[in-house]
């Protein structure tokens, strides 16, 4: 196969995307529930959109303005080129459009988890998590396929057959970074935007709610409750949304700068280390698509967590299963790592060791969040009884867990 393999990794990150259209499809399907909630559902959908197209005009100048400067120092930088400019343009387009996808399904989801849950927890969880489905791809998607587009792209415009290893590769991968400068540049706007509009929005909702008007703050006669649900929108969605893009994108790109410097006798012209992060993340994209399967509950007294967990370890498993032939498939038994003087020569099953090590602290991670975070473990169920008594007890028990 050689080279060919990567042409098709972008049709990995299609799947992905066409998976999407077809979750968001269903979600749009689903009932909304009665006018009143359609019409306070409106409201946060226009608010939302208002503040991101508010963002983006801003966030449009930055772009034009830091394209033309990359454009510049790519002329003075041997391995680089003007290019990068171009690379950078598109990971803040495919960055703003991943923050958008993941608000335009939430502020749809919302409303329509709400009226599925008066049903039962069964279709509420089957209608948030297809929401929440979509965003997921949508990230994984676009990261998948604008990386893999554009090192085909740059693959023939400065490669184009010469050495894995050598100088044209490296500049390939030099003007590809822009695409993660431009996803993460974005990324950084959206979060801290996002996150200061967010948190803006429900401090006064608080004090229009509590203070001013003596109501709940989430009362349906606080109207500042709009403007709070939005920034959750713009900031806890949009901008996770272009955070996770930016993150997706920088990690494949650096496995891809370090398998530059490893040689490889292999069947795809020595390209098999720059290759494979691209592969593994695609077909995670397709193991995350059959791990949504495994997420479901049959009855309302059925843990919701443990439902998310099956489709988490599931799609774990699968992906460590699938690494362990692919790199038996792709790489020689050996290979060497060189950098300068450094000259190592690697087991290449220790590759694979490394992918389930990333996976189980992938795994760790979640679970320990999930147990010092979620009702009915401990740590939680403990700050509870303590607030019985006061606030005092709070503030004790609290740092006594750490922070995840």
């Amino acid at each position: 196969m050689g080279s060919e393999l990567m042409y098709y990794i972008p049709a990995l990150g299609l799947l992905g995307l066409v998976v999407m259209i077809a979750k968001a499809a269903w979600v749009n399907k689903q009932d909304a529930g009665d006018a009143n909630m359609q019409e306070l559902a409106g409201y946060i959908a226009k608010g939302a959109s208002a503040f991101l197209k508010a963002e983006w005009k801003v966030l449009g100048v930055f772009a034009v303005i830091a394209a033309v400067l990359l454009a510049w120092s790519g002329t003075l930088v041997e391995h680089s080129d003007w290019f990068i400019a171009v690379a950078f343009l598109i990971g803040a387009f495919f960055s703003a459009l991943a923050g958008w996808i993941g608000m335009n399904i939430a502020t749809k989801a919302n409303v329509r988890t709400t009226q599925a849950a008066r049903t039962s927890l069964a279709q509420g969880l089957k209608v948030s998590f297809n929401g929440g489905t979509v965003m997921g791809l949508g990230v994984s998607g676009l990261a998948v396929l604008g990386l893999s587009v554009l090192f085909i792209w740059f693959y023939h415009m400065y490669v184009n057959g010469a050495s894995a290893n050598g100088e044209e590769m490296m500049k390939a991968l030099e003007v590809l970074a822009g695409f993660s400068l431009g996803a993460e540049s974005i990324a950084l706007f959206a979060r801290v935007g996002g996150g200061i509009y967010t948190k803006a929005a429900d401090v006064g909702a608080d004090l229009v709610g509590k203070v001013e008007a003596g109501i709940p703050e989430d009362d349906v006669r606080n109207p500042a409750t709009i403007a709070d649900n939005v920034g959750d929108n713009v900031g806890d969605v949009a901008g996770m949304g272009a955070d996770l893009f930016g993150s997706y994108v920088a990690t494949i790109l650096s496995t891809m700068v370090l398998g530059r410097e490893v040689v490889s006798a292999d069947n795809f012209g020595g390209m098999a280390p720059i290759l494979l992060p691209m592969l593994i993340a695609g077909l995670g994209i397709v193991f995350s698509i059959i791990g949504t399967f495994f997420v479901r509950i049959n009855k309302d007294t059925d843990s919701v967590m443990a439902a998310l967990n099956k489709g988490n370890i599931g799609s774990i498993v699968l992906t460590a299963i699938a690494s362990y032939f692919i790199i038996g498939w792709m790489f020689p038994s050996s290979v060497e790592f060189i950098r300068g003087d450094v000259r190592l020569v690697v087991e290449s099953i220790n590759i694979f060791y490394a992918i389930v090590l990333g996976l189980v602290v992938g795994f760790l991670m979640s679970y320990i969040t999930e147990y010092y975070t979620a009702m009915g473990r401990k740590p939680v169920d403990s700050i509870v009884q303590k607030s019985g008594t006061g606030h005092w007890p709070v503030s004790t028990a609290w740092p006594s867990r750490p922070p995840v």
